[in-house]
């Protein structure tokens, strides 16, 4: 199937109009107005569960394979985990696995 230029531009505005109206029904329509506190306590911890989301796919699953697990990420994954929740500090912990991972990657 080949698409012409008109239609894949139409698919690319109709996309971006679509996430511009996602991002604006929380900005641009309550984003002057006081969240209740509740909201607020849970979005903090946005970023904690995004985070995982992101990274545990690339430590588990090799070329999109569960079988080819590399032992380097699992070791470093499990480090920053370890460090993160030790010192409370999720820079640290990213720099300690990244520090794991590169003399792993060294010694195999």
């Amino acid at each position: 199937m080949t698409l012409s230029g008109a239609d894949i531009w139409t698919v690319i505005l109709a996309l971006g109009v679509g996430t511009f109206l996602i991002r604006f029904s929380f900005l641009g329509i309550i984003g002057d107005r006081k969240m209740p506190d509740w909201v607020l306590r849970h979005l903090r911890y946005t970023p904690v569960a995004v985070l995982p989301g992101l990274v545990a796919p690339l430590v588990l699953w090799q070329d999109g394979y569960a079988s080819a697990v590399a032992p380097a990420q699992i070791v470093a994954a499990a480090v920053t985990v370890g460090i993160a929740w030790r010192h409370k500090n999720l820079l640290w912990g990213f720099f300690a696995g990244f520090a794991v991972f590169l003399a792993l990657n060294a010694v195999f």
